[in-house]
């Protein structure tokens, strides 16, 4: 299992336990559909989205902001453990081809779903390259917007 420790000089964190089953929170990361129904914080939303889910693999999505603009991120998947762990950058495009970040500032997210009784107990790590990216993911909303976020996500897997 991959393990990554937060340096909380340098990356964001949002851990909470949530009533879903690590299962639900496994395919609502990885399937296309589900993440277009919960990934960007209304009011804006996720138009597209696409995912190889290997390593090397793209996480791309569109989100749209409530004007109707949209923004186009490509990623690359790093790690990709069954039910526990994702890690995506969007320092790298598919097949780990660098690329220069779209938003200012290229970061690592590590998601991990652990089992916590009925629940998950769900980690997002958001991690930096240095302390002026950290502040200013922080500074978009890091903690608001994966928060409001998870809450979707949580809502639309209830329903499956």
């Amino acid at each position: 299992m991959t393990t990554y420790t937060a340096n909380p000089e340098l990356d964001l964190v949002l851990e909470r336990t949530v009533d879903v089953a690590p299962e639900l929170v496994w395919r609502a990361w990885t399937t296309p559909e589900l993440i277009k129904q919960w990934f960007a914080p209304k009011p804006w939303s996720t138009t597209a989205c696409e995912i190889d889910l290997q390593p090397g693999g793209r996480f791309d999505t569109t989100m749209r902001s409530p004007e109707g603009e949209e923004y186009p991120s490509s990623g690359c998947i790093l790690v990709a453990e069954e039910g526990r762990t994702l890690v995506f950058t969007s320092a790298l495009g598919a097949g780990f081809r660098p690329q220069v970040s779209e938003d200012g500032f290229p970061f690592t997210a590590v998601v991990r779903i652990e089992p916590d009784g009925d629940g998950t107990k769900y980690t997002a790590i958001a991690i930096h390259a240095d302390a002026s990216a950290k502040k200013s993911h922080q500074e978009m909303g890091f903690h608001e917007g994966w928060g409001a976020a998870l809450d979707q996500l949580v809502e639309v897997m209830k329903a499956h």
